[in-house]
């Protein structure tokens, strides 16, 4: 007599399933575009793999079960980091050799269209939603260019944040690199949030235009060896480094070693 399967909260359903993530699982839920045994689901349902029939906007979903892996990309500005985007054609998953096209994978944690570095891919649910759960603090560290020198007595302002339509946007961390005269067009900052295009919209409400902006590590994993449009496949340890938290750099030498890093 074999076991029966134990029931499980819709959304991950939907996520190992490959559909979508956790958190757009939740949103199909709430738009009412998720059924279950021909009834409308409701968010934090669960049930049995197998035996419950459910359909995502009319069709059917059937799990099946795909190797757990998760990708470091190296994203070019231009591409956006969604799958399901219908005005831009071009999309981070682009990048992804032909083999991998057969798995579901979903963006932990996007990059705007403009912006560019590592983003990670994963076909692990779980991980993806961990990654992207404001209750974990994953740190994301970003080179940050201007169009004009930022001075050094406006840092504090980009810890203290402003507030936007009822949103406070605010960094962690923000130093600046290769001072002169305590400014700099180039800064290292330390997000674990990150709303959608949160650092251009601070930086722009201070008077400050953003030229570039490039993620250049997440926890104490660095872009450092992925070159321009690649893709690394990462081991378990890596994946775990995601989650650990950086040390900040020795105020010795550490503007140069992150703007020599960071040259084209």
């Amino acid at each position: 007599m074999t076991d029966s399967p134990e029931p499980i909260r819709l959304q991950k359903y939907l996520a190992d399933a490959g559909v979508c993530s956790r958190r757009a699982a939740e949103a199909l839920i709430a738009a009412g575009e998720v059924w279950v045994n021909g009834k409308a689901a409701t968010i934090g349902q669960k049930i049995i793999p197998g035996s419950d029939r459910v359909t995502v906007e009319g069709k059917g979903v059937k799990a099946v079960a795909q190797p757990k892996m998760t990708l470091a990309v190296h994203k070019p500005r231009g591409l956006v980091c969604s799958n399901d985007d219908p005005h831009n054609s071009a999309t981070v998953f682009d990048l992804l050799p032909n083999d991998f096209n057969r798995l579901r994978f979903f963006c932990a944690g996007r990059l705007d269209k403009d912006s560019e570095g590592l983003v990670i891919l994963t076909t692990d649910g779980d991980l993806a939603n961990k990654l992207m759960h404001p209750s974990n603090v994953v740190v994301k560290r970003y080179h940050v260019k201007l169009e004009s020198p930022f001075p050094h007595e406006r840092i504090p302002r980009l810890r203290t944040g402003i507030v936007i339509e009822g949103e406070r946007l605010q960094v962690e961390r923000a130093a600046l690199v290769n001072p002169t005269r305590n400014a700099s067009t180039d800064l290292d900052v330390w997000m674990h949030h990150g709303k959608k295009r949160e650092i251009r919209q601070l930086f722009m409400a201070l008077g400050f235009e953003v030229k570039r902006l490039r993620r250049y590590q997440i926890g104490s994993f660095p872009l450092r060896g992925i070159p321009l449009r690649a893709v690394k496949q990462l081991s378990g340890k890596e994946v775990s480094l995601l989650f650990k938290i950086p040390k900040p750099h020795p105020k010795t030498d550490a503007a140069k070693k992150l703007a020599k890093a960071h040259e084209d």
